[in-house]
């Protein structure tokens, strides 16, 4: 079994375990993995975002909260994997976490012949995509948050030719294009709608006052006049 398929294991297995929980020997018997590789697991999975917590004592172990997980689903395997694919697609945008966390209470929570099934589906499955550096994950739920709640922001950000600038900005949109993630908005000191590239950016502070600019939607002719010049 492969790193990947134990991580979904584990996760089923603290499923099933219910309040009771696994001990780390336990999970370690039943993967045939040692201790060590166990908190390995379970750290990996507590960065992910998966409520596992740890109860201390003789009879204490590793605990999933039941209220972060679904019922049993009734995905067909392929329907599985076409909702992985469309999950690993966010891996270089400011969801990929939350992707990640999603794709294992999925499959956590589908019968194990279906789940069994998916798995070995997903490995005749190879998903190509054009490489971008990911955004650093703070500047990205910073920036998400901002533009939830219509706040403006200054960045730190580095430009196309490699110079530092900062820029207060109304950002409107994340957008989502083929060489990465963009906010899209509204620049004060440009007086212009200007895009930034995510993974350009190296600080944002949240600035008081409302938008004084309205929000508008950028498309694709945004996209292609402004986005690949940053």
């Amino acid at each position: 079994m492969n790193r990947v398929d134990r991580l979904y294991a584990v996760v089923e297995e603290l499923r099933a375990a219910g309040p009771r929980g696994r001990s780390a020997p336990r999970l370690a018997e039943r993967f045939e993995v040692s201790v060590r590789t166990i908190e390995r697991d379970i750290l990996a999975l507590q960065e992910a975002g998966v409520p596992i917590s740890a109860q201390v004592g003789r009879r204490g172990g590793y605990v999933l909260d039941r209220s972060m997980t679904l019922p049993p689903l009734n995905f067909t395997p392929a329907e599985a994997v076409a909702t992985a694919i469309g999950l690993r697609r966010l891996d270089d945008t400011p969801w990929a976490r939350d992707a990640r966390t999603a794709l294992l209470k999925i499959v956590a929570a589908m019968p194990d012949a279906a789940a069994d099934r998916a798995r070995k589906l997903a490995d005749g499955v190879r998903l190509l995509t054009q490489p971008v550096s990911p955004p650093d994950q703070a500047i990205a739920d910073a920036v998400v948050r901002a533009v939830e709640d219509r706040t403006p922001i200054r960045i730190e950000y580095l430009d196309v030719g490699g110079r530092e600038t900062v820029r207060e900005i109304e950002p409107h949109q994340v957008v989502l294009g083929p060489n990465g993630s963009y906010i899209a908005g509204w620049c004060r000191l440009r007086e212009d709608e200007r895009w930034f590239r995510l993974d350009r950016v190296h600080t944002v502070v949240a600035r008081p006052g409302p938008f004084l600019q309205p929000v508008r939607d950028h498309g694709v002719e945004d996209y292609e006049a402004r986005a690949p010049a940053f």
